[in-house]
């Protein structure tokens, strides 16, 4: 499975995270999903994750809501 690794700002902070996922490619929108669900997923709020069916936009304003920005993937060739 193809490595992506996500640098980004949480908090201002930086941080990146290798993600071992089945597809090719990983867009921006999709970062931030699992961006959201790797330091969200656990908690008993499930108002911090998208809908299910919440578009590119609306998941990315949903992580810049909750602290994350400049969302870089690197993904293989």
């Amino acid at each position: 499975m193809p490595l992506h690794t996500v640098s980004y700002l949480f908090e201002q902070n930086p941080r990146s995270h290798t993600f071992d996922l089945a597809t090719a490619h990983l867009s921006a929108d999709q970062a931030a999903m699992h961006l959201i669900q790797l330091h969200f997923g656990d908690s008993e709020n499930s108002l911090n994750m998208p809908n299910a069916d919440a578009s590119p936009d609306e998941v990315m304003r949903q992580a810049q809501l909750l602290g994350f920005s400049d969302i870089e993937i690197q993904s293989p060739a």
